[in-house]
C-alpha cells in the first residue's frame, strides 16, 4: 500500500522530490501563514498519513498525536526540537527526528558574526539615517561605532554553531571565552578558546556575548536582568539560538537604560510577537528568525529531513531519531 505524508508547510523542492520518487504519495500545505493547532489537526484528519515532515512552528502535543493515530514518524524540519512533547511521543511509539545540518550551523555562525558586526558599525541605524533623507554630507562624528579587532567574544554554548561562530571571529582578531556543561577540546584548539566555569565569568569580560545553547529549563531566561547587568555597558549581546533564552522584558530595560552597548536578536521570546518595547530602540537590531536561510542550508535540512522518513518507512532507523525504540526497526 502507497505511504502517504504530509509535509506542515512548504520546504526547499529537493526534499519533497526525495519522497516522491521513492513513489510516497506527499501533500504539501501550501498556505504561506504558521497553521494554527485547529488547522494542523484539520490537516492530519483528513487522510491516514504515516509520517508527518513538521516545522519548528507546528506545536505537536497530546492532542495533535491523537487526531492522528495513523502517524508513527515526525520529522522536524529543524535542529531544535522544543515544539514537540517528546515524552508524550515516546509513550505513544512514535518515532521523532531532526535535522541537524552542518550547513545550517555554518549558516547561523555566518549570521550571528554579521549581527555582531553590524551592531559595532551601527549599519542598521546609518541605513536608517539615509533612508530618511536625513543624509547632508561626511560628518566626522555621524555613527561613531567601535573596532572589533582584538576584542573579546564570550560564547555561552560551544557546540557545533558556537565552534564556527569562535572560528569566524578568531579570523576577525577576537579573544575567544566560552562556557558549556563541558570543555570542547576542538573549539581550543581551533580558535584558542578560553574554558570558564560559568556565564556569570563570561558575561564579566567579553565584548561580545554571543548565545548557542538550546532551549531547557535550564536555559529559559538565561538572560534574565540579573545577568545582563552583570556584561560590561560596552558590551553586545548576540542571540541566534532560542528566543525564551533571554528576557525580553529585562533586555528592554537595560537597553533603555544603556546598561549594555546593544542587542541583535534573530529569535524571539513570544515568536512571532515581538516585544513592542524593543522595536522602538535604536540600539537593537531584530531579525525574522532567518539565521539558517541560505538556500544551502535549507536544502540540506530538507534532504535530511526527507532522508529520516525514507529511512523510518523502510523499517530502518532515521539517521537523526531523537526518540524511537530501537526494536521498531530491522
Amino acid at each position: 500500500m502507497m505511504k502517504t505524508i504530509l509535509i506542515t508547510r512548504k520546504i526547499p523542492e529537493n526534499g519533497v522530490k526525495m519522497l516522491c520518487d521513492k513513489g510516497y504519495e506527499v501533500d504539501v500545505n501550501a498556505q504561506a501563514s504558521i497553521p494554527t493547532q485547529t488547522e494542523l489537526i484539520s490537516m492530519l484528519s483528513k487522510k491516514p498519513y504515516d509520517a508527518v515532515l513538521s516545522l519548528l512552528t507546528d506545536k505537536l502535543d497530546a492532542k495533535v498525536f491523537a487526531s492522528a493515530p495513523s502517524v508513527k514518524m515526525y520529522a522536524n524540519y529543524a535542529t531544535g526540537f522544543d515544539n514537540i512533547d517528546l515524552k508524550e511521543a515516546a509513550e505513544r511509539g512514535i518515532t521523532v527526528s531532526n535535522a541537524p545540518s552542518d550547513i545550517a550551523s555554518e549558516a547561523v555562525a555566518e549570521h550571528a558574526i554579521a549581527l555582531m558586526l553590524a551592531l559595532a558599525a551601527r549599519i542598521v541605524e546609518a541605513d536608517q539615517f539615509v533612508r530618511d533623507g536625513k543624509y547632508a554630507g561626511w560628518d566626522p562624528m555621524n555613527f561613531i561605532g567601535t573596532d572589533m579587532l582584538g576584542k573579546t567574544l564570550g560564547l555561552i554554548g560551544a557546540g557545533r554553531i558556537g565552534g564556527r561562530v569562535a572560528h569566524y571571529a578568531r579570523g576577525l582578531g577576537q579573544k575567544v571565552i566560552y562556557t558549556d556543561v563541558k570543555r570542547n577540546a576542538d573549539i581550543e584548539k581551533d580558535s584558542g578558546a578560553v574554558y570558564f566555569n560559568t556565564s556569570e565569568e563570561i558575561l564579566k569580560l567579553a565584548d561580545v556575548v554571543s548565545l548557542h545553547v538550546p532551549l531547557l529549563e535550564s536555559t529559559r531566561h538565561l538572560m534574565n536582568e540579573a545577568r545582563l547587568k552583570i556584561m560590561k555597558p560596552t558590551a553586545y549581546l548576540v542571540n541566534t539560538s532560542r528566543g525564551p533564552v533571554v528576557d525580553e522584558k529585562a533586555l528592554e530595560k537595560v537597553l533603555k537604560e544603556k546598561v549594555i552597548a546593544g542587542a541583535a536578536l534573530d529569535v524571539f521570546e513570544f515568536e512571532p510577537q515581538i516585544s513592542p518595547g524593543l522595536i522602538g530602540l535604536d540600539n537593537v537590531i531584530l531579525t525574522p528568525h532567518i539565521a539558517s536561510a541560505s538556500i544551502e542550508a535549507r536544502e540540506d535540512m530538507a534532504r535530511i529531513a526527507a532522508t529520516n522518513i525514507i529511512e523510518f518507512l523502510e523499517g530502518r532507523k532515521p539517521p537523526n531519531a531523537v526518540i524511537g525504540s530501537q526494536h521498531q526497526f530491522t
